[in-house]
């Protein structure tokens, strides 16, 4: 990928509640068989680190739920990943989330927060703490922050100006999404996980995978969109169920889960099936050369930073891979810092 995309520009695989490995079956979300390692190599390259203090350090956490994984090994396995002579031209996003809120005050997080950064490994080098996209080529190396946590920001050099890209509001389960604005880059967000229950999973694929389309009217201003895939709710939509769906749904028992829906979807969408569906949503002369044929496959754009719950389940639906030849679909020089 050229060092002149925004990241905005980009497909990033991520993991929701990364180091969710524990809490079986209402708060774990990833597979203990895939542990952060695994998922860096794997091409996971957006993590969604929650945490709690606990006896004056951070903790990995999941609600109510302890993870068990300090934050400072967390940082010690990224900067191992960002510093291997075989990936360190890679770059990671780390979304950093408050998970004990109602116990710690807020301004003593973020300065746990920032003083675990700052004297962890990689120090403040190894991340890019502006409120604003980057360009990839700016961020080789190094981890963006997404701070997910409240305060004023005084506990950081920069205030709120040096939180790393820092929302200025996040709805709680918006089933309809929400949209955000941030140095003139419409950031558009899709966290609906509230599902009533199961019969709501191609709802909520529906919703999860739109997002990740160019919007309409084509705007004349850069554009991220951010998705989860994951949702759960007690007790019909626990998060392994949700993810992975339950029985044998090609033969018509069971139902199939969000993984297997989003890589079908991401199979027609690279294949040109899913062409007619999404005409409505490009330009006319994208519509037109994506519903005459010409330039079809080549012409889908998908674009944006999708978390994922059991991300390697099944292993059929391959959604890393598929997302990640997203980013090889709909380039055309001079457009979205593609040279």
């Amino acid at each position: 990928m050229p060092d002149s995309l925004p990241l905005s520009a980009l497909v990033l695989p991520g993991t929701h509640d990364t180091m969710a490995f524990y809490g079986w079956p209402i708060s774990q979300c990833q597979s203990p068989y895939t542990p952060l390692q695994d998922q860096l190599h794997s091409g996971i390259r957006v993590l969604d680190v929650r945490l709690a203090v606990v006896d004056g350090r951070l903790i990995s956490y999941h609600g109510i739920f302890p993870q068990r994984t300090p934050f400072q090994t967390i940082l010690e396995i990224v900067h191992a990943f960002l510093t291997a002579p075989q990936t360190n031209r890679e770059t990671l996003v780390m979304s950093i989330k408050q998970e004990d809120f109602t116990k710690t005050p807020l301004p003593h997080f973020s300065r746990l927060v920032h003083d675990e950064i700052m004297n962890g490994p990689g120090g403040r080098d190894m991340w890019f703490l502006d409120n604003r996209i980057p360009k990839l080529g700016e961020v080789r190396g190094r981890v963006i922050m997404l701070s997910r946590f409240g305060g004023d920001g005084s506990e950081w050099e920069g205030g709120l100006e040096g939180l790393g890209i820092h929302p200025t509001a996040w709805p709680d389960s918006e089933k309809e999404g929400f949209t955000w604005t941030l140095k003139g880059t419409l950031v558009r967000t899709h966290d609906w996980y509230s599902i009533p229950s199961f019969l709501q999973i191609p709802e909520k694929v529906e919703l999860a995978t739109q997002i990740l389309l160019p919007p309409p009217n084509n705007p004349p201003f850069p554009v991220l969109n951010i998705t989860f895939f994951s949702a759960a709710s007690v007790p019909l939509a626990l998060p392994p169920l949700v993810a992975k769906g339950f029985g044998w749904p090609k033969w018509g028992l069971g139902i199939e889960g969000v993984n297997g829906r989003v890589g079908a979807w991401l199979l027609d969408q690279l294949s040109g099936d899913g062409g007619q569906a999404a005409c409505g949503q490009r330009s006319k002369r994208r519509r037109r050369r994506d519903c005459h044929g010409e330039g079809s496959v080549d012409d889908v754009r998908i674009r944006g930073w999708a978390f994922m719950d059991f991300y390697a389940e099944p292993d059929y639906a391959a959604l890393v891979p598929l997302l990640v030849e997203c980013n090889y679909r709909g380039r055309q020089k001079g457009e979205e810092g593609w040279e």
